[in-house]
């Protein structure tokens, strides 16, 4: 037990340490001593979660470290605060010296890779790319929610920020792959979209292509931290696979929410095209049921109808040319099935009088 509470004290200081412009002397070797502390605690988590006696001792010397650090108010909301808090304290310490600018370059770089280890690393996509990739990222989102003033628990806008987190670290492996790897970063998203939960990629995929350029400050950072990036180069790559990939692309139409579907076909009109060729297709599957008087599919895999409706629905709900397009489209289809008016003779002519009541 002594010498638990020893190395909780040390990693505390270690911890406190890497706010500070003192981590300009840490190297490689140091980083990976420090994060082998953290992983020991996070160990130390899982193992002794349930035993009772061992945890109230940590928690009470984790109360007499806030005590010492600065007095007897509410404790530091990203310290150690808990015993909970050793179960990711690998992933805060990692926070802090991303966070630091006095961190060396040697440092950082091996930090980097400790986080993405990427290709060709055995077991990497499997194991410790999705889980630190994940992890962080929900960490670093806390940041995003503190600064938007919302630290109150809010679920919508903690997946928000998880979303956007995640997407900025796809974008910025998707450089650093793409600048070591002379076929470019196509190769690492396959794997990645072989290995990860296909619906959670696609979603971090939607939100990369919705991202903003870089800001000023941002691209300032950047370009001092020594790798300069061309605004949108890694949104280009990412849009270029998933285009390039008919069977991403298709799952990516499918599965995705027609709101944010509608917000990456607004930004990207190759998206549009696809997204706009794939719902006609769908709706040409299904067939007027004259007993139910409904539009219905011959395969379980078929669209219905209130979807393809609703998706219809929200790409008209867009300003222009989106909406513009979506109804040529519609329009064209319709005079191409014989342009009838009366309801029932055509999917076209029935979705454009759903649209035009908002039915």
């Amino acid at each position: 037990m002594d010498s638990l509470l020893q190395h909780l004290e040390r990693f505390s200081e270690v911890l406190a340490v890497s706010r500070t412009t003192h981590v300009s002397t840490w190297d490689a070797a140091t980083v990976r001593r420090a994060l082998q502390w953290a992983r020991y605690l996070r160990h130390v988590h899982r193992r002794f979660g349930r035993h009772a006696r061992i945890r109230k001792a940590l928690e009470r010397r984790l109360q007499n470290q806030w005590k010492q650090e600065g007095g007897s108010g509410p404790a530091p909301a990203l310290g150690l605060t808990n015993f909970q808090a050793l179960g990711h304290c690998d992933l805060l310490l990692s926070l802090r010296l991303l966070a630091n600018r006095a961190l060396g370059d040697a440092a950082f770089h091996y930090l980097l890779q400790e986080l993405f280890p990427g290709p060709g690393v055995p077991g990497a996509e499997e194991g410790m790319l999705q889980d630190s990739l994940a992890l962080l990222a929900r960490r670093r989102a806390a940041v995003h929610m503190l600064r938007s003033g919302a630290y109150r628990e809010n679920p919508v806008l903690q997946e928000d920020s998880l979303m956007k987190t995640q997407a900025e670290l796809l974008l910025e492996r998707l450089q650093e792959v793409g600048e070591a790897h002379a076929e470019g970063p196509g190769r690492f998203l396959s794997r990645l979209w072989e290995h990860l939960p296909h619906n959670n990629f696609l979603k971090v995929t939607a939100a990369a292509l919705l991202l903003p350029p870089s800001s000023p400050r941002h691209q300032e950072e950047e370009s001092e931290l020594g790798s300069p990036r061309r605004a949108g180069e890694q949104g280009r790559e990412l849009l270029h696979w998933l285009l390039g990939k008919s069977e991403v692309i298709a799952a990516f139409c499918r599965n995705l929410p027609a709101g944010l579907l509608t917000s990456v076909a607004g930004r990207h009109p190759e998206v549009s095209r696809v997204y706009l060729g794939l719902l006609t297709d769908w709706g040409r599957h299904l067939h007027y049921d004259l007993q139910k008087g409904i539009w219905i599919g011959t395969e379980s895999y078929d669209v219905p109808w209130e979807e393809l409706y609703g998706r219809f629905q929200s790409l008209c709900q867009a300003p222009p040319p989106l909406k513009d397009e979506v109804l040529t489209t519609l329009k064209s289809c319709k005079a191409q099935d014989g342009d009838f008016e009366v309801p029932g003779l055509s999917i076209w002519t029935d979705l454009l009088l759903a649209l035009e009541s908002g039915a």
